[in-house]
């Protein structure tokens, strides 16, 4: 499902002494498919930009096209079927279970949709084994479960409704590295073997560079930079007027290429850029 925002502008409080402009000038293309991460400081705009995207937040002018339907500043009738196309993973999701059990909790949208209660158990079954948690968590209480397990529920809660668009915000948050990795992964391969379109808002440069096809940079509640991870960090110092950084991964083969005289490729894992060493080494660039 494509989205598109032309000439987005958002103001919080309009009108009034606390106005504020949050968004303006946005007009992007986010294909169907692709695995997009937008990137930026506090105040830069994102939460506002993905809240756009299944109609938490109207514009106060512009359009956003999502599929067959267009969110406008009119008032709209029937914006839950946008937000079933459309789900979003808060920061911390699990902070946002309630139900007595893990089924429950995970059939509690869709049954909201009308979906039959039966149909709600099946999907909830089958999104569980894409979280990586067995069946016999169903009839547990969520609150029983272990802080990871938990967001993992959550998650499961979003996919029960089978959105085109998986919107993370921040969805790493609070995790470990090796936690963040097994989610992230996670999220990686179901964009893959379910066909979503997925945006993932991230502080972690690594992230962006690692999981994204391509990076939007927000700067003040506009776009400064676009393009695919290759093109957004081959112009660091462009990132350092705005405050943003290189993956640890970029700097160490730019200061590799420094140290033997030798143009290096941009690489964002740390099995890559071994990789890579290998190669120099059988190949005596040391």
């Amino acid at each position: 499902m494509d989205i598109i925002f032309e000439n987005v502008e958002h103001l919080y409080n309009p009108k009034t002494p606390f106005e504020r402009r949050a968004l303006y000038d946005i007009n992007i293309f986010i294909s169907s498919g692709t695995f997009q991460a937008v990137i930026g400081h506090t105040g830069s705009g994102k939460s506002t930009f993905i809240q756009h995207i299944n109609g938490l937040l109207r514009p106060t002018s512009g359009k956003i096209q999502i599929g067959e339907r267009t969110i406008t500043p009119e008032k709209q009738k029937d914006l839950k079927s946008i937000r079933k196309k459309a789900g979003i993973v808060f920061q911390y999701p699990e902070h946002q279970l309630f139900e007595e059990t893990v089924e429950k909790d995970i059939c509690f949208g869709p049954l909201n949709f009308g979906v039959p209660e039966e149909e709600a158990k099946k999907k909830a079954r089958e999104v569980l084994k894409l979280v990586g948690l067995p069946e016999t968590v169903l009839h547990k209480s969520p609150f029983d479960l272990s802080g990871g397990q938990m967001r993992r529920v959550a998650i499961a809660g979003v996919l029960a409704m089978e959105p085109e668009v998986l919107i993370l915000d921040e969805p790493t948050a609070g995790l470990d590295p090796r936690g963040r990795k097994e989610i992230m992964d996670m999220f990686k391969k179901m964009h893959e073997e379910c066909k979503l379109t997925t945006i993932l808002v991230t502080h972690s440069m690594e992230d962006a560079a690692f999981y994204a096809d391509h990076i939007i940079v927000l700067e003040k509640g506009t776009i400064y930079m676009q393009g695919t991870p290759t093109e957004i960090f081959q112009e660091p110092e462009k990132l350092k007027k705005v405050g943003l950084d290189l993956p640890e991964s970029v700097y160490f083969m730019q200061a590799l290429s420094e140290r033997i005289k030798k143009p290096m490729p941009s690489l964002f894992t740390v099995e890559d850029v071994a990789d890579e060493i290998c190669k120099l080494l059988a190949r005596g660039d040391h």
